[in-house]
């Protein structure tokens, strides 16, 4: 079952491209998360998106907003590819359990065994304000990032 919007989101600790672990609550009272699911690195829709959050990232309202990508890419193929395309914020493996946190949130394809194509805008006390899921050959909207992101300001 998804996590939806007014509902507590799940913890969770992973590793980023460095190998660093990262954990959903060390935000809370600090920053709010857009934690942002995709299916793999070095794909084309994937690729894209990456892109515009790294370029644009700096337009978010405020500096209290972290973005946190998730895949179930493991942690060299992140730190490949994170530096092959200038990424600099978090690439978090979901790599094992493979699968685990896209599935506490509701959005691990089984079928295909990798992440769907969603985002979920978590404030600073862990609540899941705004989300999206997509189909995973079809990008998200920056533009519904910043709306999300304005409402939240």
């Amino acid at each position: 079952m998804s996590i939806e919007v007014g509902q507590s989101a799940p913890d969770f600790e992973l590793s980023d491209q460095h190998g660093q672990t990262v954990r959903l609550s060390d935000f809370t009272g600090r920053k709010n998360v857009l934690l942002v699911f995709y299916p793999l690195a070095f794909s084309g829709v994937c690729q894209s998106e990456m892109h515009e959050l790294r370029d644009h990232a700096a337009e978010f309202p405020g500096d209290d907003v972290q973005v946190l990508s998730v895949s179930v890419d493991s942690m060299f193929a992140h730190r490949a590819w994170a530096d092959a395309e200038d990424l600099e914020f978090p690439l978090l493996s979901d790599f094992w359990p493979h699968g685990d946190v896209a599935n506490a949130f509701g959005v691990f394809d089984e079928t295909r065994g990798v992440a769907l194509r969603a985002t979920f805008l978590i404030d600073t006390e862990g609540v899941v304000r705004w989300k999206v899921v997509n189909p995973i050959s079809e990008s998200r909207s920056l533009e519904d990032y910043r709306k999300a992101l304005a409402e939240l300001a």
